[in-house]
């Protein structure tokens, strides 16, 4: 979860952008509007580098365990959510 761009918004957009794919102007419109999530269903290795390029780049982020998912939706593997 990226709770804070901090002030290098464009630092923090990049890192955005090479984590997501997303173009430049859609990963700053991500990063201004916190809190939000970049990546979703990752592995904890990935989500803590990716919490890390974002820590680097001046943001205030967190890798989040996804909830127990409802039996009715019929998902298996909760995985981790990076929200940014």
């Amino acid at each position: 979860m990226l709770t804070d761009p901090g002030v290098q918004v464009p630092a923090v957009a990049q890192v955005v952008r090479r984590l997501t794919g997303l173009s430049l102007w859609r990963s700053k419109v991500l990063a201004t509007r916190v809190p939000a999530t970049i990546l979703d269903g990752i592995p904890e290795e990935a989500a803590e580098a990716a919490v890390t390029a974002l820590r680097a780049a001046g943001a205030q982020a967190e890798a989040r365990e996804q909830p127990e998912p409802d039996e009715h939706l019929g998902h298996s593997d909760p995985g981790l959510t990076l929200k940014v």
